[in-house]
């Protein structure tokens, strides 16, 4: 059997900028070689400034893609405030955690700004076990060509406009040299002020 975490491809990756973070994902759907679309996100907006990118099996990506929502809508009903990066990241962790020995087969990033515009970004494993990072966190089939790519091009304290072309350039780079992940992407910029969304275009083959 195929691995599950492979089986549908794609990639994600976050980083850390001054006073900003960008998060980014391909948008491909495949059944290992086979695409099937080129339209499927990775990347889901939790807040106003809080973001969740889920790669790994596309039916798990959708289910907690709908479960965390839902958690998100009743945390606000209740709280009446806005859910911090943090707070999704502990979230993220025990629903995972809670499911350890039947696990959802997907890699979690949380990225975001939390009080006083602090960036965050944090990955997870298939159990919930919180990777926290400085810099950059990275997921999905293209992992090791992300490592490589954010390691060779990533700076600290970049503003968000050499944020973007950072991360873009990372990611496109990485896909082009992964068969199961690409087919165009989309990247968010997240400042205080507020939440920029660009669509890459990149190559179909």
């Amino acid at each position: 059997m195929s691995d599950p975490f492979s089986i549908n491809g794609g990639a994600a990756v976050a980083m850390v900028g001054k006073d900003c973070i960008a998060i980014a994902c391909d948008t491909r759907l495949g059944s290992q070689s086979l695409g099937l679309a080129n339209n499927f996100e990775k990347v889901f907006q939790m807040g106003k400034t809080t973001f969740l990118g889920l790669t790994g099996l596309a039916t798990d990506v959708i289910t907690l893609r709908e479960d965390f929502r839902l958690k998100n809508n009743l945390y606000k009903l209740r709280e009446e405030r806005e859910m911090e990066p943090k707070t999704l990241a502990n979230l993220v962790s025990t629903s995972l955690y809670e499911r350890r020995f039947g696990p959802y087969f997907v890699s979690p990033i949380v990225a975001g700004l939390g009080k006083g515009g602090q960036p965050f970004i944090c990955g997870f494993d298939s159990i919930g076990c919180i990777d926290f990072a400085k810099d950059f966190i990275v997921s999905g089939t293209a992992s090791d060509q992300l490592y490589g790519t954010c390691e060779s091009l990533y700076e600290p304290n970049l503003e968000p406009e050499d944020l973007f072309e950072t991360i873009s350039q990372a990611l496109l780079n990485a896909v082009d040299r992964d068969a199961l992940s690409g087919w165009g992407a989309v990247v968010y910029v997240v400042t205080k002020e507020k939440v920029v969304r660009r669509v890459l275009r990149t190559r179909q083959d």
